[in-house]
């Protein structure tokens, strides 16, 4: 799917995988990477960004590994990022090696605050090294993109000479990172379009677009840069990401597809034009949401655009009436464009496999069959407690026994006292890989409470819990329940998430979790080739 310049549509430039990972407590293990990457492939995104391989071996693993499994002639161009140096480059090109379709994403910062502060070069020095850097990439690749870090607040005209010697030494896209969310929709669209008209050989490149959300304005931004003619958006799913986040993909890709009829003279085409803005399936949407927010443990918000729980929910009666009468009174999209629907199978405690397996399916988990039994014991467990088993518990099932952390401890036992009238007291019991049951009780301040004094009495780890969150999945009063934690240790976030029909075990299923994330990065974590990037760095653009 390599682009050529001056495209006729919308390319979707994925960085869940390397932007989007850099949000606080979402790091992710390759085998859940390649789960992620097997998804975005099937939502059709153009290209994805899947790590940054130079910062640590596990990303040299991840990007390695996806360039093989998801790189393939017909699938998305694969993407590593590198910092203008040659270490960084060469990394990457070896790590894509395996794909199909292959791009080296190079970036170094602009601005005159990264130059004086981060960088501590001059602009010279850096009008030089961009181009020599981009080269040097071109010499793996035909597929160049560079990165002006901090474009939105570096000086327009200098910006032009750096994106003109970089387009002529080999760079086939140019992105315009609005670093640190800073942009308004009007100096974002003005920028754009003073590139376009400011870069002589702006006609060989596409111009691409980054931005985060630290002023709410991410998505605002992107939009009015394609007006003014950028055609590669970078984004993430749930618009996760550093800080405040990414511009959201799916906020993205339903608006383009909503107002097509605004949007399609700024592509030449006529209002009325069905011809879709972009490739991706739309009918995938919900599906890669859930997933990503599974294996993050990055809730999504219910007032979230698109895929919060509350996007396609009428409580008011005067909004109630006028959807039952007709849809568009009060939905602009239809809930079944981004893959909202109803159950075609109703599961359950009377369900066999194969109606379990072929529900699965429908929703996009293709599971072995070791995962799929550990799933179905678990889905007979809940069906016991539940009459009917609906696709969000299916997807809350499979989730929680299939995509968790490798396991250092295992819940054997939890069982708690509490009342009005009583001190609340927990037992807990872990049992380690070698076989070995700990056991411990405490007291809390609630039930939740004491059972992670009881289990931290076991673990022996200093940690802090920074987040607790308790979310229904769905109606109803033997609902599953979703908790989602995150906990600190020596200045990193893991995160922790678990569902089940009783809350206090989810609770405490979720907090092991995390501290089986946080044993695998004690046990894994080694430094990469750059002492200041490690598995957590966070890398610019």
């Amino acid at each position: 799917m390599n682009q050529q310049p001056q495209s006729e549509r919308i390319i979707i430039f994925d960085t869940t995988l390397r932007d989007g990972e850099q949000s606080p407590g979402a790091t992710l293990n390759v085998d859940e990477k390649l789960i992620i990457a097997h998804q975005l492939a099937r939502l059709r995104v153009d290209v994805i960004e899947a790590g940054f391989p130079y910062a640590s071996p596990g990303d040299f693993e991840a990007v390695q590994k996806i360039a093989q499994a998801v790189g393939i002639e017909s699938g998305p161009t694969i993407c590593g990022l590198a910092r203008a140096s040659r270490d960084d480059i060469k990394a990457a090109a070896n790590a894509l090696k395996p794909a199909a379709n292959a791009r080296i994403h190079t970036f170094i910062a602009t601005s005159d605050i990264h130059l004086e502060y981060k960088l501590k070069k001059t602009r010279k020095e850096v009008l030089e090294i961009a181009p020599e850097m981009v080269a040097y990439a071109k010499s793996f690749v035909d597929d160049v993109e560079f990165s002006p870090e901090d474009a939105g607040r570096s000086d327009p005209e200098y910006l032009y000479q750096v994106l003109e010697r970089v387009i002529d030494a080999g760079a086939t896209t140019v992105n315009i990172p609005d670093t640190v969310g800073y942009t308004t929709p009007s100096e974002f669209g003005g920028l754009i379009r003073g590139i376009k008209e400011n870069v002589p050989n702006i006609d060989r490149a596409i111009i691409s677009v980054h931005g985060h959300n630290d002023l709410g304005l991410a998505v605002a931004n992107f939009l009015e840069a394609v007006k003014n003619g950028a055609r590669q958006l970078e984004c993430t799913i749930n618009g996760i990401g550093e800080r405040a986040g990414n511009a959201a993909l799916e906020e993205l890709v339903m608006a383009l597809h909503v107002r097509r009829q605004y949007f399609n003279p700024f592509f030449g085409r006529p209002p009325e034009s069905k011809e879709p803005l972009s490739t991706i399936d739309t009918r995938q949407i919900y599906k890669t949401s859930r997933l990503v927010s599974s294996l993050t443990g990055m809730l999504v918000q219910p007032n979230k655009a698109i895929v919060g729980s509350n996007a396609f929910a009428h409580e008011s009666g005067i909004h109630q009436d006028g959807v039952l009468k007709h849809k568009l009174t009060y939905e602009i999209m239809d809930a079944e464009s981004i893959g909202l629907k109803e159950n075609q199978i109703i599961l359950g405690k009377l369900s066999g496999r194969n109606a379990f397996r072929s529900r699965l399916k429908e929703l996009g988990y293709e599971l072995s069959d070791n995962d799929l039994n550990k799933s179905f014991v678990r889905f007979k467990e809940v069906a016991d407690k539940k009459k009917e088993i609906t696709d969000w518990d299916l997807e809350a099932i499979v989730n929680d026994e299939v995509y968790q952390a490798p396991e250092v401890f295992h819940l054997e036992l939890v069982q708690v006292s509490c009342g009005d009238n009583s001190s609340p007291t927990a037992t807990i019991t872990l049992r380690t890989p070698t076989g070995e049951e700990l056991s411990d009780a405490a007291i809390g301040t609630g039930p939740v409470d004491a059972v992670y004094k009881a289990i931290n009495r076991v673990v022996k780890v200093p940690n802090e819990l920074i987040e607790f969150s308790v979310q229904s999945v769905t109606a109803g009063i033997d609902a599953l329940g979703e908790v989602t934690i995150r906990l600190r240790h020596d200045e990193r976030v893991y995160s922790g998430y678990a569902a089940s029909t009783d809350i206090i075990v989810a609770s405490a299923q979720a907090y092991v979790n995390a501290l089986n994330r946080l044993y695998s990065a004690m046990q894994n974590g080694k430094l990469g080739n750059d002492p200041e990037l490690s598995i957590g760095s966070r890398a610019g653009v």
